[in-house]
């Protein structure tokens, strides 16, 4: 007997819907199988013998046998004396015989030696990805074979001998002839006889029916019982019978390939068996293998802060995360994996435990609610695609890399191996990423504090000769470092020229030349090395202010004389002149909290000293009240003694940062500038020195430029580690970045940012606006104006 049973165990494709899996490729955890066994609906095996035998009959029969003869007689003499024959005397006799005999009858049955019938009981199927590694499959719609039968083995249950009955035979007569005769044997015609009256054995086979049909036959018939048929071939059951689904592979299951299957199905004997036999098992063959790989994936990405990007030379391969200021992460749980069935491109978060990131450096969550110290591995919830982190200010500028990775549900703990974007390989459950990121600084924030023209006085300080600030400040535009609204509304707003005066009486002034003006800057990031400075380029334009002319600004070159030169061109080489800055001075107002904090931050930072904190912090404030060389009229480089650190000490206790280095993280920067009083205008690249030789060149000449103003426009930089060729961060001029105008909202005082300007006597069109325009000096205007021979000032 063999079921020929085969099974298989595949991918539940109506439990698992949409998706559908090769479990020999790989189906996850988490998803179902189906167990299905195959195998003959029942077995059977029987012996049936042809039984053969004989019935015996003895026979008495007596038969009367009428014997004649003539016996012969003497001659009489006859009347001759002869003897005269006589005539022989008819004899006859009765005699009676007794005959005894014996015959057989054949006869042939039929008789069940062995009659085994097997129906399905169950089938158990193994394998490492079943629940518990095996399930029962009880039958389902079955309907096992029914079996009658009768069985005897005694002989006389078989066979029914006739019975022999009476006969007679009434033989001729026997003629003798002259002698009485001899009795005949009439044996054999007498068996003969007898055999032919009386009828054959009744003769009964043992008793088969199977599912109703009559396979042997036990009805009584003569000498040959009838030759039984065979039980039928059982057919295959179909896939219904021995079948389970929704078999959950365990989250718990680690990956493994080809995962071998077993099985083994039951029959149990049914009942009317015959000759012995039990239940029965069998293996399930050619199972097929299952290959357990839960997918996990991360393709992450994050925010690219390019809108913020003030660097000089931006690193397009890196995301730009900027100094205090949201981030954002993008951990997909979606993406490609393998190529198979049921994987490919799409959302894996059903397989994925957990999601984790890791940063070089100290992050808030993105409402600053939680601090997480630099190389923490942190949590984020699966669902969660979008995650908002904030970059603390005191973050070191640079190159840093973040570290993410995903858990499939079946990663085993602590131990496991990773794998890049997708765990192809199925020794690995965990992916990795990796983003490539720039920590970014900020420039930021310049105004105008002071503007040392007596018409200008009142407008910053309470009253005439006070050093006492009113806190007025000219910004940019009408927004601060990231675009909104900074409280500063027109007319305190750059630049500034006529009608930015905002004393009704004074609308017509505007800055004369040799006036200085006094402005601060910020920065946040690195800027707190000895060797860090601001770079501001000046370049010089002119526009008339005339309402009848049309509009145009041109490039022009300032000249202005020295004690010992005439028309010296500023930037040329005889331009020598040299301006220092007192940080600490009366009308700058710097706060002296901020310079002693700088000190003592600086201080703290560093080590190596030969004086104690509190000598380091006299010498720094005394420092702060000495001159500093800042450059002349073509170019300012703003070094470290003219800048404060003005951001908190406060940090959490496990931040990187210390206090000094986070008090240092935000600069100020302080600077003045101003032109000659008299200065002379002429456009850019011409060759005043050519001019004068055909033409007389005095203070009067016509080539001057002078019904206008020269609009003052600062190109501003940082400058790291004393490195004038590799300028760190722009304010106007980078490539992704124009501080001036996309953040701080130059050009939005009078609501239309189209870089023309009004003033309040309707010359539209006469002032363009270029970014960086920070002063329109009135040509015509100068300090030696204030200063008659006999004047006050």
């Amino acid at each position: 007997m063999d079921p020929a049973s085969t099974g298989i165990i595949k991918a539940d494709d109506g439990n698992n819907s949409p998706f559908n899996f090769d479990v020999g490729k790989g189906i996850p955890t988490s998803e179902n199988l189906y167990a299905n066994t195959f195998g003959l609906n029942y077995l059977f095996q029987h012996t049936f013998g042809q039984m053969n035998g004989k019935v015996n009959y003895d026979c008495t029969i007596d038969v009367v046998y009428t014997l004649k003869w003539s016996e012969p007689q003497l001659p009489i003499p006859g009347p001759d004396g002869r003897p005269v024959p006589q005539p022989s005397i008819p004899m006859s006799e009765d005699e009676p015989k007794s005959y005894s005999f014996s015959f057989t009858k054949d006869y042939t049955y039929w008789e069940i030696k062995n009659l085994e019938l097997y129906g399905i009981d169950q089938a158990v199927m193994r394998n490492y990805a079943l629940p518990g590694e095996e399930v029962t499959l009880n039958p389902s719609g079955y309907v096992p074979p029914t079996l009658g039968s009768t069985h005897s083995e005694t002989v006389e249950d078989h066979v029914n001998p006739q019975e022999t009955g009476e006969f007679s035979y009434s033989p001729s007569p026997v003629s003798g002839g002259s002698s009485k005769p001899s009795i005949p044997d009439h044996t054999g015609l007498l068996k003969g006889i007898a055999q032919g009256v009386i009828n054959d054995p009744l003769v009964k086979n043992d008793k088969v029916d199977f599912n109703g049909d009559t396979i042997m036959d036990d009805s009584e018939v003569s000498k040959t019982g009838p030759t039984p048929t065979k039980i039928p071939n059982p057919t295959m059951i179909d896939n219904s019978v021995l079948y389970k689904d929704a078999l959950l592979i365990s989250s718990s299951l680690l990956n493994k390939l080809n995962t071998t299957s077993t099985g083994t199905i039951y029959y149990k004997l049914l009942p009317q068996n015959i000759g012995g036999g039990s239940d029965k098992q069998y293996p399930v063959n050619s199972i097929n293998t299952v290959t357990v790989h839960t997918p996990t994936v991360i393709y992450a990405n994050a925010s690219d802060d390019a809108a913020h990007n003030q660097k000089t030379n931006p690193n397009y391969s890196r995301r730009a995360f900027i100094l205090d200021r949201n981030i954002k992460i993008y951990m997909p749980t979606s993406g490609q994996h393998r190529n198979i069935p049921g994987y490919g491109d799409r959302d894996y978060a059903k397989y994925i435990k957990t999601k984790q990131l890791r940063f070089e450096f100290d992050v808030y969550n993105g409402d600053k609610s939680t601090f997480y110290p630099k190389d923490t591995w942190i949590n984020v919830p699966v669902s969660e695609l979008e995650t908002t982190f904030f970059l603390p200010v005191w973050v070191d500028e640079g190159d840093y890399t973040v570290y993410f990775r995903s858990f499939a549900e079946n990663a085993p703990a602590p131990l496991f191996t990773t794998e890049t974007e997708a765990n192809l390989n199925l020794d690995n459950h965990v992916a990795t990423d990796t983003v490539p990121v720039e920590v970014i600084g900020r420039l930021y924030d310049f105004r105008i504090t002071d503007i040392a023209d007596p018409n200008w006085e009142t407008v910053f300080r309470t009253s005439k000769g006070s050093s006492a600030p009113r806190g007025t400040k000219y910004t940019v535009g009408t927004t601060g470092i990231d675009a909104s609204p900074n409280g500063s509304l027109s007319p305190y707003v750059l630049p500034i020229l006529r009608g930015s005066h905002p004393v009704a009486s004074f609308k017509t002034m505007s800055v004369k030349t040799g006036y200085h003006f006094k402005f601060d800057l910020k920065s946040k990031g690195n800027m707190f090395e000895e060797k860090d400075a601001i770079r501001v380029t000046p370049t010089f334009y002119f526009q008339d202010n005339q309402a009848s002319t049309p509009a145009k600004r041109i490039e022009v070159d300032l000249y202005y004389h020295t004690d010992t030169k005439k028309f010296v061109k500023i930037g040329s080489a005889p331009d020598q002149e040299r301006r220092n800055i007192t940080l600490n001075k009366r009308l700058r107002n710097v706060p002296v909290a901020d310079i002693v904090n700088t000190g003592g931050s600086i201080y703290d930072m560093n080590t190596g000293w030969s004086m104690t904190r509190g000598q380091y912090l006299l010498s720094f404030q005394k420092r702060s009240t000495e001159p500093t060389y800042v450059g002349g009229y073509n170019i300012q480089l703003l070094p470290s003694p003219l800048r404060t650190f003005i951001n908190t000490f406060d940090r959490p206790a496990n931040a990187s940062a210390s206090p000094a280095r986070t008090n240092a993280s935000i600069q100020q920067w302080y600077g003045e500038y101003s032109l000659p009083a008299a200065v002379y205008v002429v456009a850019k690249g011409t060759d005043l020195a050519a001019y004068g030789r055909s033409n007389k060149l005095d203070e009067k000449s016509p080539i001057f430029l002078r019904e206008g103003y020269i609009s003052l426009n600062f190109d501003i930089e940082t400058i790291r580690n004393a490195d004038l060729n590799k300028p760190h961060l722009q304010y106007i001029h980078g490539p992704l970045d124009n501080q001036w105008w996309d953040m701080e909202g130059f050009d939005s005082s009078d609501g239309v940012r189209d870089r023309l300007i009004t003033d309040p006597y309707g010359v539209q069109f006469q002032y363009i606006l270029k970014d960086g325009d920070v002063v329109f000096y009135d040509a015509s205007k100068s300090s030696y104006d204030d200063y008659a021979p006999n004047g006050t000032h």
